[in-house]
């Protein structure tokens, strides 16, 4: 499972991001324009509907959960700061993808039980892509991490994030997580569409 973020880049605008991410074969994208305003984002999600449409991909938007509802996408993620999941849910009904952003057990335990759909555990490891970074877990902080969460009966999928390169699918699924998301390391390679098949190939190998 790999999840492909927009990234704000002088390289490429989104829909052209978007495009080859969906070229390489992902199939769940997540919009993030975190210092753009509404109309902004509105704008480059008309672009990218369509694109997402038309290849069954899954768009999810970070944080705007009004937009969400008002553009009828997939789902929503949602950072520490944002709103409270439970009352996206109650916004966006029972159908619409919602996941957290996690850096401990503790984060995810407590929705033990509640209506969500993954989390998005991290920083593994330092990312320019994100402000106010939380403490980076590693590979055994995150090995740890999702122990501790099976422990408990917690059965949500997590997608590990943070700074993460082609080498570093087999370690994170070894350790446990059910997918990763990319950004950076994706739409910086020489071919994104070719880099981002190299990712689906590698987590296609470990579940094999």
């Amino acid at each position: 499972m790999l999840q492909y973020i927009t990234n704000d880049t002088d390289l490429y605008n989104i829909a052209e991001e978007v495009q080859m991410a969906i070229d390489g074969g992902c199939r769940w994208v997540q919009l993030r324009m975190k210092n753009a305003t509404d109309d902004e984002v509105r704008e480059v999600a008309a672009e990218i509907i369509p694109m997402c449409q038309e290849n069954d991909v899954f768009l999810i938007i970070d944080d705007r959960v009004e937009l969400v509802n008002e553009l009828r996408v997939s789902g929503v993620h949602l950072g520490k700061e944002d709103m409270d999941p439970l009352e996206a849910r109650e916004l966006l009904g029972p159908h619409a993808i919602i996941g957290i952003t996690a850096n401990t057990a503790d984060d995810i335990i407590r929705y033990k039980g509640k209506d969500i759909d993954y989390v998005g555990l991290g920083p593994v490891h330092f990312t320019t892509t994100k402000k106010r970074l939380a403490p980076e877990l590693g590979y055994e902080g995150v090995r740890e991490v999702v122990a501790r969460v099976r422990e408990a009966g917690v059965e949500f999928p997590i997608v590990a994030i943070g700074g993460l390169k082609l080498d570093d699918v087999k370690p994170l699924m070894e350790a446990g997580v059910n997918g990763i998301a990319v950004s950076g390391d994706i739409v910086n390679a020489p071919e994104p569409s070719i880099r981002t098949a190299e990712f689906i190939e590698r987590l296609n190998n470990y579940n094999s």
